[in-house]
């Protein structure tokens, strides 16, 4: 097989055509998606059709070579993408299983002034954030979608609020492997992007709360709570400011997330919100918990569900306990320890490190020797990297087992009864409850890699970077676009970070800022990435409706988007060039 490095003009010698020709597989998606309506799944296979075509007919690139891009983006959406997911949606329904996510939903009835509203933002907006910064890759929106419906939100109106609420923790989040990222691919300090994003972020930061409260419950849910929004906002904005600046950038989202949550603590003490009762009767929230579409009582014996789906018939007859309490918030306490183990344990054993040699690195056969680039070198991306004990799926897998076998232990008398065995054929359930999900996350994740392989992203992105210093403007566009497309800010920032410093270079406009910028652009387009779509309408049982999921949060993304891009033009002006570092 001869080399074939990717070119950013094949198409008439044109940058910009060859840029317009490029965007015809992610146009081909999102109109499949959004106007004609039909499955994700089936749009993911048509788009992955359609890129394939102008890969090979309009970028010249080999069709062996295009075809192998897309098994290895398949093989990467199914492990670790669709496994991570797999995980956190069985770590939820083993609290199903053994009747506790009951109580916690009675727990969250105690947090947040009593307000469904505001326990929501708390769960949607500071533990996602808790959850991005520790593990990212689609579990916070699997996780708190879910976790949502046990609070009697709508689906529809859950998922939408979770993908909003996975906007601002994401350019700092897994311990900040975006900006790592960066840093690696440019030569740029990661200390220098960390702060101007720790400028830029917080300032979408303080208004998301905001949002949610609007997404959830419209104008009479800001009327009623915009106060609490604010503090929880501001509060998490200001530490995230100032750990990404003066403490260190990859605690960034574990602190803010924290400090979130403790200002909303703290002010529910002093203040109590209006209409908590006619929004719970307006949102239709049930004092029964929703597990994929299922109810779901406390106590009594364990059963299979339709379709599937493990249910805990049981009846709530007693009070809440202070243990029944801690094995209710037990599960979210274990993943934040666990996760946080994972990253930061260096006492004795530099555990992260130990974790990361056991990462199998396969270079995909013929793709990694066949696709160099302009210098004759192996591009990095055809490298799979196996994860089979670093990932997040893999430690999810490790929490919930814990958390069966604690569960097993302290059944309350037989009341809460679980068995490992019981969590284990779980597994199963949850795959195949979650097909055709996982089909629409592989096919993505096959497009990606064909659009990225066969130099398609890299056109579009060199197609932006040519308007000069009106580039500032477009910077953001391009980190929103590469994580529309991949799911991963840290893939956007692969895709373009080091083109955002060639063009900053250009455009006598600092590097740093525009790499930064990439990488906050990031933050708003993961929310519309087929791949996120896809993990929020499984979690929350709206398979198949990743198109009415979209058009309720793409308007939301565009908007923060526009904002974004105006504050990063300014930033490289006088006007709000003071706010750089």
């Amino acid at each position: 097989m001869e080399h074939f490095t990717p070119s950013t003009n094949p198409v008439l010698n044109s940058v910009a055509w060859s840029a317009i020709t490029g965007l015809l597989p992610l146009l081909t998606f999102f109109v499949l998606l959004a106007v004609v309506k039909t499955k994700a799944h089936v749009a993911g296979a048509f788009a992955l059709l359609a890129a394939l075509v102008v890969g090979i007919t309009a970028f010249h690139m080999p069709p062996v070579l295009a075809i192998l891009s897309a098994t290895q983006g398949g093989v990467f959406g199914a492990f670790p993408v669709l496994w991570i997911v797999i995980m956190a949606v069985w770590l939820y329904q083993v609290t199903v299983l053994s009747g506790r996510f009951e109580d916690l939903r009675r727990v969250f009835d105690k947090i947040g002034g009593g307000d469904t509203r505001l326990q929501a933002v708390l769960v949607a907006f500071c533990f996602g954030g808790l959850l991005e910064a520790l593990a990212g890759f689609g579990a916070p929106v699997a996780i708190t979608a879910t976790m949502l419906l046990a609070l009697g939100l709508p689906p529809l109106r859950a998922a939408a609020a979770v993908l909003v609420a996975n906007t601002a923790p994401v350019a700092f989040g897994a311990m900040a492997i975006p900006i790592t990222t960066a840093a690696g691919l440019t030569g740029l300090h990661a200390t220098d992007i960390a702060s101007i994003i720790g400028r830029q972020a917080p300032l979408l930061a303080t208004f998301v709360p905001l949002v949610l409260l609007y997404i959830i419950d419209g104008r009479r849910g800001i009327k009623d709570c915009w106060p609490a929004a604010l503090v929880v906002g501001g509060s998490f904005a200001v530490a995230q400011f100032l750990c990404s600046n003066y403490f260190s950038y990859e605690l960034t989202d574990i602190l803010a997330s924290l400090v979130g949550l403790g200002a909303a603590v703290v002010f529910f003490r002093v203040w109590k919100p209006k209409g908590s009762e006619a929004a719970r009767e307006r949102l239709g929230a049930r004092a029964k918990a929703t597990a994929g579409g299922t109810e779901v009582r406390s106590h009594g014996p364990v059963n299979s569900g339709t379709g599937g789906v493990a249910t805990a018939e049981r009846t709530v007859e007693d009070s809440l306990t202070p243990s029944r309490t801690w094995l209710a918030l037990f599960p979210y306490f274990l993943v934040i320890v666990v996760f946080g183990i994972a990253k930061l344990w260096n006492i004795g054993v530099d555990l992260p490190a130990f974790l990361a040699s056991t990462d199998i690195k396969i270079p995909w056969p013929i793709l990694h020797d066949a696709l160099v680039s302009a210098d004759g070198k192996p591009i990095s991306s055809t490298t799979y990297v196996f994860q089979w004990l670093s990932s997040p799926g893999t430690l999810l897998l490790i929490t919930g087992l814990i958390v069966a076998f604690v569960y097993s232990k302290f059944d309350d008398g037989g009341r809460f009864r679980l068995s490992v065995a019981d969590a284990l054929t779980e597994i199963g359930r949850t795959i195949f409850k979650m097909r055709w999900a996982g089909l629409t996350i592989i096919t993505v994740l096959a497009l990606a890699y064909v659009m990225n392989n066969s130099g398609q992203t890299v056109s579009i992105g060199t197609w932006l970077a040519g308007t000069g210093s009106f580039f500032a403007f477009l910077s953001p566009v391009l980190g929103w676009l590469g994580t529309a497309v991949t799911g991963s800010d840290t893939s956007a920032n692969a895709l373009f970070a080091k083109l955002q410093q060639t063009a900053g270079m250009k455009a006598g406009i600092n590097p740093n800022l525009l790499v930064a910028a990439n990488t906050s652009g990031g933050v708003v387009g993961k929310l519309i990435s087929p791949q996120n779509l896809a993990i929020a309408a499984s979690a929350v049982d709206l398979d198949g409706k990743e198109s009415v999921i979209l058009r309720k949060v793409v308007g939301w993304s565009v908007a923060l988007l526009l904002v974004l891009c105006t504050i990063v033009f300014l930033q490289s002006t006088p006007f709000l060039g003071w706010m750089l570092p």
